[in-house]
């Protein structure tokens, strides 16, 4: 998991991609491609 300032751009990365937040915390999820994952903060 990769820890960014920004998941605008990470988001762009594959067409899967979700932004979701949990616990107050911002994630970027992929069910299909489990390596793009992120989190800010």
């Amino acid at each position: 998991m990769k820890i960014v300032n920004s998941l605008k751009s990470l988001k762009g990365r594959h067409r899967d991609n979700r932004v979701i937040r949990r616990r107050g915390r911002t994630y970027v999820i992929n069910k299909t491609q489990r390596r793009f994952k992120a989190r800010q903060g």
